[in-house]
């Protein structure tokens, strides 16, 4: 927007007519100013003038164009102008308004801001055109209509020719083969003293001028003379630009030598023949006397009459060496097909996008010491697709930012929108219907997408040729597929559509995939999500679709379902909230789906959303979706609440159940409430018991047919083992059966965890932390993080069993910083007692009573795992600080607690610490029972460390007497 200012003072001042003819120049000269630069005159409203760039066609540079054409007429016009510039994404038409959108009105608020004389930008335009201008930052403006303050910048001057600056200095990686050709080719024109050409081709960013760069930066600068010559996108008398660049620089001061030369400059007229001869002539007396290389950029927006006269010099040059070099974009061959087909003394070569290896080193050279997570590097290497301006682009704004979002610069996005853009009409359509199905598309979709296109085929392998999709594997038989060049061209031909359009195409292909892919492994996630797509971007425009949400909802909901049962959390959570967002509020289909999306929510560490998620089930009709919520919820509330004990979950799963047997109630629904009764009651120390119920529940899980939850079941049991009376052989064995079985193996993390454990009290330390790695690797995989920091607690046992306790200290100190994250208190608290034991025994008592601190404070009152272990962390502190007497107190009390439940390993383990800590106080006697009930204990699991433990202590006793 640029407004006249002080127009009514001019109007006093001067006779109507002399205003009338001042504006009517003026008006005249923006208009001028606007057109030259590209830019299109919307209307003139009052004293004001709206312009446009990049309707109807958009290029990399329109930001830049606008930029200059806004300088231009702040410096030319009569009068004082206030000027407004933004950049964004707009709705364009015909008729009284081109355009409309948010960056309309914003450029808008940025002209009323402007002081009379300023050119004030806007953040979007800031963003992209930095590089070549100078500017203020002003302080946030406030503007009418808006939240939030605006951005703007006050324009000094316009600086540079390039919206965005490449760093010339980043490594070049992976152009050796090419870089050998363009040496070979100056080594031919050197020794046969001939003139080559040699041409670059290759999409924006792939490295041709940092090829030329390190090429140059080669050269013997006494024996060689580089000139260079960029060709631009517009203006006036543009056909000879480059050319003049390169004259001027081979001239310096001199005359021009001919009457053409002259001509070329601006003194005269010449024809194209005589100047081509002219130019030529002059290439080659400089190269008698001093080797030449002519290096032009952006060839693709040359005039025929430029690229003649290259072809002129390349053909016609004779005793002179000269290499030419030219970088064009692949679109050159398109504009000349026979661009150096035929000449002896020519050579093509395109760059080709980097591998995946050449793209991690040059992340890695780009970064040099600074650090960067490796699923940020992964994902700015998928999304760059080989090109060495994205990744370089991409890493400065994730550095700007200072996150780890990968986020597209827009510097990059108006390259491709650019690109694809100036496409002609057929083969931009292909690539937009493409996008629709995604990275990977079919011949067959962009056809049924454009139904009236009937040369689908021919402009496929038209952007095969432009660089822009390469053929790949087709999913379905019989078709042919294509896979875009980077994942940015694919967003970038998706954005181009209008959002109506993109409904209707997403609807139409899903249908099309029903109809001709129905036995596609993935249909559900297919069909799911490109109907939800089309229920979207309806329900935005304002036309909600009840009949696609649902349709989406049960394809999303199937697949979904399928994940929880294959253990894929991430995956299952995601696509169970999107079912779920579809379906109205009292939707029966909607409450399965809840139940187990609370199940993943919690298994993802997210306790209050799964808690949320699952009372708004309990109070559904259906007795079995009720009732499987219920238990879920109480056993989450039983460790993660501070209003529910343990002995309260316990006895509400039992009342429940007693309700429920003989009952309408299915089986998976019985399975559900023993599995959970069985876990409550491990945790109340009823191992008997909580194996009771973990054999009841299998007996309903194998009866519905459910092996998940038979898995869970056999974990309750081995759980109940673990601790309880049986030994280590048969705990072995039993995990063993699991493991075997390959319907339950994959499923049951409770497996490998006994196999561990009875690995890890038989001394076999290393096969034990073999087996929990196992473990880790398998719960990252499916994305169970509340699994991997509740299974800190156990890791850390085990290092506390092999006498590491530094090693010990960190990975429980993991498992409390990560539970306390994420509000959790059960097994936070028994990881807190532990740790405090570990500090003490490693003399940094105060830290142990700190952290025994909080970690009473989340320990529910019949938690006595918890409790016991506390104690027991309080009688290692206070033998550390030669409290003996206390100390025997709190080991005392640790056990006459513990014997009181059947937990017959964490019997074991109080009563060897009472006897280390009375031999401590010289209670020796005392001692001497205390270790004897520890090998007693430990005989009843069969022969272990905690017996040769507790041995090695007596015998070191019996040696002090």
């Amino acid at each position: 927007f640029c407004d006249v200012t002080g127009s009514t003072a001019l109007g006093e001042r001067l006779d109507p007519e002399a205003v009338r003819a001042v504006m009517a120049r003026d008006f005249d000269g923006a208009r001028d100013a606007i057109e030259r630069h590209g830019g299109t005159v919307e209307k003139f409203i009052g004293d004001a003038v709206m312009a446009v760039f990049g309707v109807p066609t958009i290029r990399e540079d329109d930001a830049l164009r606008a930029v200059r054409a806004a300088e231009e007429l702040r410096d030319a016009v009569e009068i004082d102008v206030r000027i407004g510039v933004n950049t964004g994404e707009v709705v364009t038409g015909s008729g009284d308004s081109l355009v409309t959108g948010d960056a309309v009105n914003v450029a808008a608020r940025l002209e009323q801001a402007a002081a009379p004389g300023e050119v004030l930008l806007g953040a979007g335009t800031y963003a992209l055109v930095r590089d070549a201008i100078d500017v203020e930052l002003l302080p946030p403006l406030d503007a009418k209509g808006k939240r939030q303050p605006l951005t703007a910048y006050r324009l000094r001057s316009v600086t540079g020719d390039v919206a965005f600056a490449r760093r010339l200095d980043a490594p070049l990686v992976g152009r050796e083969r090419e870089r050998r050709l363009l040496e070979d080719a100056w080594e031919r024109a050197r020794s046969e003293r001939a003139c080559v050409l040699f041409t670059v081709l290759g999409t924006a960013g792939v490295g041709k001028s940092r090829l030329v760069a390190e090429f140059l930066a080669g050269l013997d600068e006494t024996n060689a003379v580089v000139v260079h010559g960029a060709c631009l996108s517009y203006g006036d008398g543009i056909t000879y630009w480059p050319v003049v660049e390169v004259v001027k620089q081979l001239l310096g001061d001199a005359e021009p030598p001919s009457a053409a030369l002259a001509a070329l400059l601006g003194e005269g007229d010449a024809p194209a023949d005589e100047i081509a001869f002219a130019v030529r002539k002059l290439f080659e007396q400089v190269a008698a006397e001093r080797q030449l290389v002519v290096y032009f950029d952006d060839v693709q927006w040359g005039e025929p009459t430029f690229l003649d006269l290259i072809e002129h010099v390349s053909d016609w040059s004779r005793e002179a060496p000269i290499l030419v070099v030219c970088l064009a974009r692949p679109d050159l061959l398109e504009l000349r097909p026979s661009w150096g087909g035929g000449k002896l003394n020519a050579t093509t070569v395109l760059l080709e996008p980097l591998t995946e290896t050449e793209t991690d080193e040059l992340i890695v050279r780009l970064l040099g010491e600074t650090e960067l997570a490796p699923p940020v590097r992964d994902r700015i290497r998928d999304a760059a697709g080989g090109n060495p301006l994205y990744v370089e682009q991409m890493l400065a704004m994730v550095h700007e930012t200072g996150g780890d979002e990968v986020i597209v610069p827009p510097t990059i996005q108006a390259l491709l929108a650019a690109r694809l853009d100036q496409l002609p009409a057929p083969e931009r359509a292909a690539l937009e219907r493409g996008a629709v199905e995604g990275q990977v598309f079919h011949r067959g979709a962009v056809q049924a997408l454009a139904p009236e296109e009937t040369e689908v085929p021919g402009n496929l392998m038209r952007l095969v040729r432009k660089e822009l999709v390469r053929p790949t594997a087709a999913t379905l038989p019989g078709d042919d597929a294509f896979r875009f060049r980077h994942l940015l061209i694919r967003d970038a031909a998706y954005d181009a559509l209008p959002k109506l359009a993109r409904a209707e195409l997403h609807e139409r292909f899903a249908v099309w995939v029903e109809e001709n892919a129905p036995d596609l492994v993935e249909l559900d996630e297919i069909l799911g999500y490109h109907f939800e797509q089309a229920a979207l971007y309806s329900a935005e425009l304002g036309r909600p679709a009840p009949e696609l949400e649902a349709r989406a909802a049960a394809r999303l909901g199937a697949a979904g379902t399928r994940a929880v049962a294959r253990a894929d959390v991430g995956a299952a959570r995601s696509l169970l909230q999107r079912a779920v967002s579809l379906l109205p509020a009292g939707a029966p289909e909607r409450f399965p789906l809840l139940v187990e999306l609370g199940r993943m929510l919690y298994q993802s560490r997210e306790l209050e959303a799964a808690d949320e998620t699952l009372s708004d089930v309990v109070d559904h009709g259906d007795p079995d979706i009720s009732a499987r919520a219920f238990f879920l919820r109480a056993f989450i509330r039983a460790h993660a609440s501070p209003d529910m004990s343990l002995r309260e979950a316990e006895r509400e799963v039992r009342e429940a159940l007693s309700r429920l047997e003989g009952s309408t109630v299915g089986d998976r629904t019985l399975a559900e409430g023993y599995v959970t009764l069985g876990e409550l009651l491990f945790w109340n120390g009823c191992t008997t018991a909580s194996g009771e119920a973990g054999e009841r529940a299998l007996v309903y899980a194998r009866r519905a047919g459910e092996k998940a939850l038979e898995a869970r079941a056999h974990d309750v049991v081995g759980g109940a083992m673990f601790f309880g009376t049986a030994t280590w052989a048969e705990l072995e064995a039993h995990a063993r059966s699991v493991l075997d079985n390959v319907a339950l193996g994959a499923r049951s993390r409770g497996a490998l965890t006994g196999l561990s454990a009875a690995a890890a009290h038989q001394g076999r330390f290393d096969e034990a932390r073999s087996l929990l790695a196992q473990l880790d690797t398998t719960l990252e995989e499916r994305g169970e993080s509340f699994a991997l920091a509740s299974g800190k607690q156990g890791k850390g046992l085990l290092e506390m069993l092999a006498g590491d306790l530094a090693q010990a200290e960190r990975i429980l100190r993991e498992g409390w910083n990560e539970l306390g994250e994420i509000g959790e208190r059960g097994y936070r608290s028994t990881t807190g007692a532990l740790l405090a034991q570990v500090l003490a025994r490693l003399g940094r008592e105060e830290e142990a009573l700190a952290i025994l601190a909080e970690a009473e404070v989340l320990t529910s009152v019949d938690d006595w795992v918890t409790t016991a272990d506390a104690l027991c962390a309080r009688a290692y502190v206070a033998s550390g600080q030669a409290d003996h007497e206390a100390a025997a107190a709190y080991a005392r009390r640790a056990t006459e607690l513990a014997d009181e439940y059947e937990y017959v390993l964490m019997r074991t383990h109080f009563w060897l610490a009472r006897g280390e800590i009375l031999v401590a106080a010289g209670l020796l006697g005392e001692a001497r029972e205390a270790l004897t009930e520890a090998i007693r204990l430990s005989r009843i699991k069969g022969a272990g460390v905690h017996e040769e433990r507790a041995q090695a202590i007596l015998e070191t006793m019996q040696a002090a007497r």
